[in-house]
């Protein structure tokens, strides 16, 4: 396996490591060549790992590469939230007090390079830091109350490492590259009931009410207590013993913080913080399906070093997506030179990788929803009336914002539609997905893969009616009960 130092710019990485080698960022990002490898493992040692930053979208890359990137944008999400820090630190308090307990300070930072410290009477705690969270520089913040507290802990950029501790680093990281495997810390804690997340305010909710109250009987008639709970209920989450998140997802917003907490605390989660992180990423989306060679529109990845050649590779008009877009927004039609060079500016000003992709009009897509990597059911959504898109969100009247939904039976549905959308669907996981699909000349191609799928009572459930709430309730089910069983993790 290739081992591969990221940074932003070679100067701040000059130590010569054997069988590693050392590639900046934009290479990495931009370079055919690293999308083709194998196998390599990605130690990401940007100086900045804010969400789409370049350093972000190196451990997204490597993941959807196939590569094992340290820190994974997982670990990114886990050392910006205080909850999770305390919550995974809490099986280490013991060794948290014995390692301090000679501090006459009221505050402590320790320096943690490659699961090390320069003392060596700090090796246990910081290889059970290390260990929580895998990243190569990290830095905890330490407080004494009545006892002492770690109050956060985040990576530090190589370029603010200590002159004085570089030795020490250098021989740090000859040790950590020599090994072979990195393993990763588990908590499991258990509870029996099922909290549905919903948010009362949102506009266009993957699932409306009555939908709401169909899965909340399913539930309850099989054995479930079940109560709707909103982000006000965060710390309330160990008291369920599976999350099912019905509010849009994303990554930087309070639906992931709930997927990855509720899995931190071992609960079954239906969207799991993996699936997320994956389907709300349409870069990550981008790179994954290519490597696949699943068949997309034309797409291109774009960047400040390619922006010109969007017109001659794409065309016009031609669609722009923001990373993270949902629902129709945040992605746009550049109908001309003018308003392509407009929206990539407004686009690159907040992200270093946004989507590009030819413009394909059709009558409607197909969305496939798939549970456990199966197809659950088949509609024909139909673009908003004069519009381009299946939702448009400056529409004049209320009617005219959202396009007709039709289900369609399985047998109806083209082979290489539910093929294709399958195929997809299986890249990100054995969650629940919905893929939507245009059938263009007689083939299919995947435009998406989203985590939170609409289901509305009267639109996704017309063929398979209260069945089709009860499948998803007793997925739940037979994962808490392979959970419970001693399966782990891979059946939430």
């Amino acid at each position: 396996m290739r081992k591969i130092i990221i940074v932003d710019h070679p100067k701040d990485w000059e130590e010569a490591i054997e069988d590693t080698e050392v590639v900046d960022a934009q290479t990495y990002l931009t370079n055919s060549t690293y999308t083709d490898i194998r196998s390599a493992r990605i130690f990401n040692l940007c100086r900045s790992h804010r969400y789409q930053s370049a350093g972000y979208y190196v451990s997204l890359l490597a993941e959807a590469r196939g590569h094992k990137a340290i820190p994974s944008v997982t670990t990114m999400q886990d050392l910006k939230s205080p909850t999770i820090v305390r919550a995974i630190t809490v099986e280490i308090e013991d060794l948290i007090q014995k390692s301090l307990a000679g501090l006459r300070s009221d505050s402590f930072t320790l320096s943690i390079y490659f699961g090390q410290n320069l003392a060596h009477k700090y090796e246990k705690l910081c290889k059970a830091l290390h260990d929580h969270f895998q990243a190569p520089l990290l830095r905890a913040q330490f407080v004494r109350k009545d006892h002492w507290v770690l109050q956060s802990i985040s990576q530090v950029p190589i370029n603010e490492v200590q002159d004085e501790h570089r030795k020490y680093l250098k021989r740090f990281a000859k040790a950590y590259f020599a090994r072979h495997r990195f393993s990763g810390a588990r908590i499991n804690r258990k509870a029996y009931d099922l909290a549905i997340l919903v948010d009362p305010e949102e506009k266009a909710p993957p699932s409306n009410s009555r939908a709401i109250q169909h899965f909340v009987e399913a539930a309850e008639s099989m054995g479930f207590y079940t109560e709707l709970i909103t982000k006000d209920d965060y710390r309330r989450l160990p008291e369920f013993d599976a999350l099912f998140i019905r509010e849009t997802t994303a990554v930087n917003h309070h639906t992931y913080r709930f997927a990855r907490k509720a899995f931190a605390d071992g609960l079954v989660v239906i969207d799991d913080p993996v699936s997320i992180l994956r389907c709300t990423n349409k870069v990550y989306l981008a790179e994954l399906l290519a490597k696949a060679k699943v068949p997309t529109p034309k797409t291109m990845i774009i960047h400040k070093d390619n922006k010109d050649k969007v017109e001659e590779e794409l065309g016009l008009p031609c669609v722009l997506k923001k990373p993270d877009s949902s629902f129709s927004q945040g992605v746009v039609k550049a109908k001309d030179r003018q308003s392509l060079k407009e929206e990539l500016d407004k686009m690159l000003d907040d992200s270093e990788l946004i989507i590009g992709q030819e413009y394909t009009p059709t009558d409607f897509d197909w969305r496939i929803g798939v549970l456990d990597k199966q197809p659950l059911y088949a509609c024909k959504y139909y673009m908003a009336k004069g519009h381009w898109q299946i939702y448009n969100w400056n529409g004049k009247k209320k009617q005219d914002e959202e396009g007709d939904g039709e289900v369609i039976p399985f047998e109806e549905v083209p082979f290489h539609v539910l093929h294709t959308a399958l195929k997809a669907a299986n890249l990100i996981g054995n969650g629940l997905y919905g893929v939507d699909v245009k059938e263009i000349d007689g083939k299919a191609y995947i435009i998406e893969v989203n985590d939170n799928p609409s289901i509305d009572a009267g639109v996704e459930d017309k063929i398979l009616k209260k069945g089709l709430y009860t499948s998803i309730i007793k997925s739940l089910k037979q994962r808490i009960d392979n959970h419970k069983n001693g399966n782990g993790r891979t059946e939430r």
